[in-house]
């Protein structure tokens, strides 16, 4: 009796070993397709949820700079400041106070606003990178020498300013304007449509994607002011898609894949000077500056 019984206990312990030698070669190959094919459908849906991620970021960003020129333009009778600095421009440095204003740009007299340290008093190489209000966090630098300056030494900008809403003769005048004197400060509440008017925007970092991938553009990010050509492709990707991101003079941001219209040139430098989603009011506008404007720090 107690012989059938080791006998079947020992059967049956047999069959257990047995059963559990190991997945066969077939069971293996199944598994590891699974585990394949689940990967293939997951990375993509997270790497589209970084994507997603840096794109509510950079939203973000905007939203808190449009907060600081809202701040600005309240201390400064709803006056705007310059888009650049004179200095980034090639020009040198102030020789008066009256000339101190051109001088700063908005990264260096918005900042304040909101507690941040101006542009200009970063030391070379110090500058704020893409894990700051500054810059987006989707932006990536090519490799230096495809640039014709230092963006690691002098810093880079990934968000500029719409640089025609600085109708100012001291830093360019569109030569398709006869209007007469130009201000050297835009008042915001002369603005014809702010809510169509791009007041900041996504710049492109990467030199070989200028003028919608058909011209380098070497300065890319050089300055904190610019115009349609650097936005004209993207330094991200959502839904497979070159674009950015624009912040509007009334504050609302929108995605955009491009900026750029079918019916500019390939290598336009500047937007017509009656296009509304660029320059602030139309050609015969005019707005005097008023002598008490005073914006250094």
């Amino acid at each position: 009796m107690s012989l059938g019984i080791n006998r079947d206990a020992g059967f049956v312990a047999g069959g257990d070993r047995r059963r559990c030698a190991g997945f066969t070669l077939v069971e293996l190959i199944i598994v590891i397709g699974i585990i394949s094919l689940l990967m293939s459908i997951l990375l993509p849906a997270l790497g589209q949820s970084r994507r997603f991620a840096r794109q509510m970021v950079c939203q973000s960003n905007l939203r808190q700079w449009n907060l600081a020129f809202n701040m600005y333009t309240l201390e400064y009778d709803d006056f705007y400041p310059h888009t650049d600095g004179l200095d980034r421009q090639g020009g040198a440095a102030p020789r008066s106070a009256a000339d101190r204003a051109d001088y700063f740009g908005w990264v260096d007299v918005v900042p304040p606003m909101i507690d941040l340290q101006a542009w200009r008093n970063y030391e070379p190489g110090q500058h704020p990178t893409d894990d700051t209000i500054f810059q987006c966090p989707a932006a990536e630098l090519a490799p230096v020498e495809n640039y014709g300056y230092d963006p690691v030494r002098n810093g880079y900008f990934s968000y500029a300013m719409n640089s025609c809403l600085e109708l100012d003769e001291n830093c360019w005048r569109h030569p398709d304007d006869a209007s007469g004197p130009m201000p050297s400060f835009l008042n915001a509440e002369s603005i014809t449509k702010p809510e169509q008017t791009v007041l900041l925007f996504d710049q492109l970092l990467q030199p070989e994607l200028g003028y919608d991938g058909k011209y380098r553009n070497r300065s890319a990010g050089q300055h904190c002011g610019s115009y349609p050509k650097a936005f004209s492709a993207r330094h991200t990707r959502l839904n497979g898609v070159l674009g950015g991101l624009l912040l509007f003079c009334d504050g609302h941001v929108e995605w955009r894949d491009t900026i750029w219209k079918e019916h500019w040139p390939e290598n336009l430098e500047v937007p017509p000077r009656d296009d509304l989603e660029w320059y602030p009011y139309p050609p015969r506008n005019t707005i005097k500056k008023p002598d008490n404007i005073i914006i250094i720090r």
